[in-house]
């Protein structure tokens, strides 16, 4: 139990670091092009007969003590001709000290710009609640680390902003869903214990290519930034197989390789899975990263499927 505890410890005090030297602190998300209205508000379906929605769930990091685990929730429809709406929540714990819930609305403008180009303008609006718990902690020292000496229990709103430009062969995306930095923590005698919630930069892209007529296939990317950290890139490639099965491949730049795939269950649900190999040094401390999704399309007015499936 100590030397868990003692982990624990480590973790957080590795985590509160890296909250001082502004790290990378969003979730990642491998399969990213069916989590788009969390990263970008902007993101548009341009489908009036659907509400798309979504449940993801990952964990990250198997088998190290307090690796972080991240559940999502997202809806999405449009609401009239130009406008869409959309609802995201996204739950983080590492291990079981810090939790972190964010719930974001969605707005997005859509505006033709060609005969078949299309422009959206989004904002996002909520706020995040984030608290800490380390009842239970054990101290080698003496006296008790003050970065562990009081629970937080906070709440934080914040906005966020973003482009989309699509067309039914492939889409352009920037965002950056947090533009305000709040401060999650605090300083106290030296002690480093401060953190704050830096502005992502998303980069996104996709295009289709119908390579007959039971098969597509799709390259996608994702470049994420922060003030701090490296810039992470995602290149993905995946196949689509008469509207059916999807399988496909990634790599996360000096970090990790993946492989995934996803079967359409009825033509209202699709159910999908990711693993991730990683690749760097902390590869020695876990058995990889784990990925689950679920996908409905909710006919609003209570009629069949009768369209192919969007492949992003």
């Amino acid at each position: 139990m100590r030397s868990k505890i003692t982990t624990y410890s480590s973790i957080i005090i590795i985590l509160l670091i890296g909250y001082s030297t502004h790290a990378q602190q969003d979730p990642q998300y491998t399969q990213y092009m069916y989590n788009m209205s969390v990263i970008n508000p902007a993101y548009a379906t341009d489908d009036s007969s659907y509400i798309n929605a979504g449940l993801l769930y990952r964990t990250q990091w198997t088998n190290s003590v307090g690796g972080p685990t991240t559940g999502t929730f997202f809806a999405h429809s449009t609401l009239t001709d130009r406008v869409e709406g959309g609802l995201s929540v996204v739950h983080d714990e590492i291990g079981d000290v810090v939790k972190q819930t964010s719930v974001f609305a969605d707005i997005a403008y859509v505006l033709p710009v060609g005969d078949q180009a299309k422009l959206s303008f989004g904002i996002k609006a909520g706020a995040t609640f984030f608290s800490t718990d380390f009842n239970g902690f054990v101290y080698s020292d003496p006296l008790p680390d003050p970065a562990f000496a009081e629970n937080i229990n906070r709440t934080f709103p914040n906005v966020g902003a973003g482009l989309f430009y699509f067309t039914d062969k492939y889409y352009l995306g920037f965002s950056a869903p947090n533009l305000l930095e709040t401060k999650h923590l605090s300083e106290d005698s030296g002690v480093v214990t401060q953190g704050s919630e830096k502005i992502h930069l998303f980069f996104t892209g996709g295009y289709v290519f119908n390579l007959n007529e039971k098969s597509k296939l799709k390259f996608a990317f994702m470049s994420k930034q922060v003030q701090g950290a490296p810039v992470s890139v995602d290149l993905t490639a995946n196949v689509l197989i008469n509207n059916l099965v999807e399988i496909g491949s990634a790599y996360r730049w000096d970090d990790s390789v993946s492989g995934m795939v996803n079967i359409s269950i009825s033509p209202s649900l699709r159910i999908g899975y990711a693993y991730d190999h990683t690749l760097s040094n902390l590869g020695r401390f876990n058995s990889g990263s784990h990925e689950i999704f679920l996908l409905f399309n909710i006919n609003k007015f209570g009629k069949g499927y009768d369209k192919s499936p969007r492949f992003f």
